[in-house]
């Protein structure tokens, strides 16, 4: 155990610096947003400090543990611990935060509440992928859903209370599954409860027991990632919540199922898993298909992106259904890609809503002429998406095919049938991608816009786009960066199938 509480720190900072804004006698955005700016700075450079000087990656094992009794009552600890499989997610959530944060353009309504919220949302989800108390874990898990509901219903368009009610009542309710699947591993003992995920590993259930429990988890998770057909929630919510609110949504708030599916249904719950396996290829394969050819249907851009999200979703969903070595470092690699790709898609959708108020492409064309910064990244980007080679999401889909074709766990046949649906939802990929680039900005359809909203990018949006754009092109072509954090977690997790 360290001696100093280094993961307490990164969880409490953003929210404890988030609760002075509300004292700031200052009520300017500006002031607000740099200074919440810096805030997710100071956590993202610690939380760097923290993993270069005191993380070991070849170590498996749970690092930087803290244990601290809360509630005497029934055993509960504040107890966190990260290991290869939580790192690169927290990495992730401070750097997409930061720059969600500079996207958000001046809040002219109530923006200390906004800010606060953002910071919020921050602490849960690092809070999230750090808990190594599985009901820590499930408060972490919904603590960061009421920033987001409020950050809807309150900053989103003409239907956000619809969008924000439908979010909070597919991501409630299904948090009901997860307390429960809590509640009865918990209670499932030889000698006394436990909430302790070094304890819960080692646990072993009857079989039947053990995919109720599974089941459960796995709603929860399919919501949030989501799998369909629970996935209904996120293209309304996508369609109506601010951009800054949509990075942070694909960037991080997705992952956070997938997240549970490895670290909760792969790892306490293997021998369930086992048997699950094989419907989870098939609902990725579906998946994959079913929303790229939902996506190219979709008038509303930023509705076309987040279907596009839910269809490089079931690629996670291959490499974790694998159970591969290759399938499932694929999986955790996919995971930190289109955290952002997705984040950056939503930003260039909404710099171009600010420009143009329209987000139906019909009504859109023409746009590379005026603003061609905004028409080089959003190609960029596009071509990221579609996985292009030199590109992360290329490396990552690559390797999640390889996972399920050396997998030892399926008949030749089947993974022939797998690999040749997922290539025709890798066909599909280019077509509603090139789409969106032809629709908005070649043609030359008149728009009825002020010529003073027709300027291009500026330095701050530019400043955002390259952020992104510079970890797709590393990982893409040094995916290895990754590897080194997730090799080691991941044959210590498949170990459990042998």
């Amino acid at each position: 155990m360290n001696s100093f509480p280094w993961l307490t720190t990164v969880v409490v900072l953003p929210i404890v610096g988030g609760s002075l804004i509300l004292l700031f006698p200052h009520k300017g955005n500006k002031v607000i947003k740099w200074y919440t700016i810096c805030i997710c700075l100071m956590d993202l450079l610690l939380t760097a400090y923290v993993f270069c000087y005191h993380f070991e990656l070849d170590d498996p094992l749970i690092q930087l543990t803290e244990n601290y009794k809360w509630i005497n009552f029934f055993d509960f600890y504040w107890r966190f611990g990260i290991d290869g499989l939580s790192l690169g997610p927290i990495l992730l959530t401070g750097f997409i935060t930061t720059l969600a944060t500079l996207a958000a353009q001046p809040v002219t309504r109530e923006s200390q509440l906004f800010y606060f919220l953002m910071l919020a949302m921050y602490s849960g989800q690092i809070g999230t992928f750090s808990s190594r108390d599985i009901l820590l874990f499930f408060i972490m898990w919904e603590f960061e859903l009421i920033p987001v509901y409020l950050l809807l219903s309150m900053w989103g368009g003409k239907k956000r209370l619809y969008s924000a009610t439908k979010f909070i009542l597919y991501t409630a309710g299904s948090s009901v599954f997860l307390l429960l699947g809590i509640m009865g591993m918990s209670l499932y003992s030889s000698t006394e409860p436990t909430l302790n995920f070094e304890l819960l590993t080692n646990q072993s259930y009857p079989l039947a027991l053990e995919i109720i429990f599974y089941m459960g988890f796995l709603i929860a998770f399919a919501v949030k990632s989501p799998i369909i057909p629970l996935h209904t929630w996120l293209p309304d919510t996508h369609g109506e919540a601010h951009y800054s609110t949509c990075m942070l949504l694909a960037g991080i708030l997705l992952k956070m199922g997938a997240y549970g599916l490895v670290r909760i249904n792969m790892e306490l719950l293997s021998r369930a898993h086992s048997l699950f396996c094989p419907w989870l290829m098939l609902l990725g394969s579906i998946q994959i298909i079913y929303a790229a050819s939902t996506s190219l249907g979709q008038r509303n851009l930023k509705k076309r992106i987040a279907y596009s999200s839910v269809s490089h979703m079931g690629f996670l969903i291959l490499g974790i259904g694998s159970i591969s070595d290759t399938g499932l470092n694929g999986a955790i690699l996919q995971i930190i890609s289109h955290g952002f790709i997705g984040a950056a898609l939503f930003f260039l959708a909404g710099t171009s809503y600010d420009r143009l108020r329209l987000l139906y492409l019909d009504e859109m064309g023409g746009m590379a002429i005026p603003m061609p910064k905004i028409f080089t990244v959003f190609t960029l980007l596009s071509m990221a998406s579609l996985a292009l080679p030199g590109m992360s999401g290329f490396i990552a889909e690559l390797i999640v095919l390889l996972g399920i074709i050396t997998s030892q766990k399926y008949l030749l046949i089947t993974k022939i049938l797998i690999t040749f649906v997922t290539a025709i939802g890798m066909i599909l990929t280019p077509i509603y991608s090139l789409s969106i680039l032809r629709q908005m900005f070649y043609g030359y359809k008149l728009f009825n816009t002020p010529n003073s909203y027709f300027f291009d990018s500026g330095p701050r949006e530019l400043f955002i786009s390259i952020s992104i754009l510079i970890p797709i092109i590393s990982i893409g072509i040094y995916p290895d960066f990754i590897f080194s954090f997730s090799a080691d977690k991941v044959e210590a997790i498949l170990s459990n199938f042998l």
